[in-house]
């Protein structure tokens, strides 16, 4: 395959698991704070922005608020909703010879539906809408992908860049929420916090899950083993490296140059780690250092499969 295949498609990926990840933690956000004060709803709104790794400016004298929107509709912020959605599409066509038809269109039916938003229309725009219209157009993207398009090369690096993002995102968010909520031995939550626990479980689609596998009771233990170390949950850290390793596998020797082997032992150790170590012991030894540890290994992960797959020297290939 095509380096500049594999390139486009893998970001492609990435964009919209991010787009769907900052549209699915946004909405969350929305509903819990009908009840604070502009106080306490600032300080969410920038628990938001770093959770979503743009964290606030120190010296800033705009509202974390104005920024989360700008996260949302401004084009001109890259990682906004709307600039996920529009680099995605700009790299699927990137390589349209490449994908299904049904692809094409519903991306690019998401296309038009947020350049039909406009930043000063936001009050007026609702956004609780326009967030679920995200989290639904991206869901349907990702079934007609599977639906419709063959399980090459092709569709194997799309799950590389969903499974490297989501894991990314799941470890950044939970990395900011313990640093902020978690007490280690306390047993006796607010209540206050306890709506924090569900809507971080909401963040991550787990809520439902969650209650099934431990019932309701709320325990931040718990919920960091359901949500990092999880075999089962697709949005879990270890189910998103399971799919990055299987992927990575079932690609054929000859796309890749003689350094793609780096980027399989790195998934494999991350593998490893988050397989083989209790929750106990994570929690021991610092849960930051240990998320912190593999939002590096996901930077790592991320530098190696572009050494051995896209952006290596001609002369590499042809002497692989």
């Amino acid at each position: 395959m095509l380096s500049r295949v594999a390139d486009s498609l893998y970001w492609m990926a990435r964009y919209l698991e991010r787009a769907e990840h900052t549209a699915r933690l946004v909405d969350v956000h929305l509903n819990l704070m009908l009840d604070q004060s502009p106080i306490t709803a600032d300080r969410r709104w920038g628990r938001v922005l770093a959770s979503l790794g743009s964290p606030l400016p120190a010296g800033d004298s705009a509202s974390a608020y104005t920024h989360v929107q700008a996260m949302v509709f401004d084009a001109a912020t890259r990682s906004s909703i709307v600039s996920c959605i529009m680099h995605a599409r700009e790299n699927l066509r990137q390589v349209r010879e490449q994908i299904s038809s049904e692809m094409w269109e519903q991306l690019n039916r998401m296309f038009h539906a947020v350049k039909r938003v406009q930043y000063e229309e936001m009050h007026d725009a609702h956004p609780v809408e326009f967030l679920a219209a995200i989290k639904e157009g991206t869901h349907l993207f990702q079934g007609v992908t599977d639906s419709t398009m063959t399980h090459g090369e092709g569709w194997q690096f799309i799950q590389i860049g969903r499974a490297l993002e989501r894991a990314r995102c799941v470890a950044t968010l939970l990395d900011v929420h313990f640093n902020e909520f978690y007490v280690p031995h306390d047993r006796h939550q607010e209540a206050a916090d306890h709506l924090e626990w569900i809507g971080l479980l909401r963040s991550c689609t787990a809520f439902e899950a969650y209650c099934k596998a431990y019932t309701a009771d709320l325990s931040p233990e718990r919920i960091v083993e359901f949500l990092l170390l999880n075999s089962e949950f697709p949005h879990s850290v270890r189910f998103s490296v399971d799919m990055l390793q299987a992927a990575l596998n079932a690609l054929p020797e000859a796309t890749a140059s003689k350094k793609a082997g780096r980027v399989s032992r790195l998934a494999g150790r991350l593998r490893a780690s988050l397989s083989f170590t209790p929750v106990d012991e994570i929690m021991l030894g610092g849960i930051h250092g240990y998320l912190d540890g593999i939002q590096r290994q996901c930077g790592q992960i991320h530098a190696s499969a572009y050494q051995g797959y896209i952006d290596y020297p001609i002369d590499t290939a042809v002497l692989a």
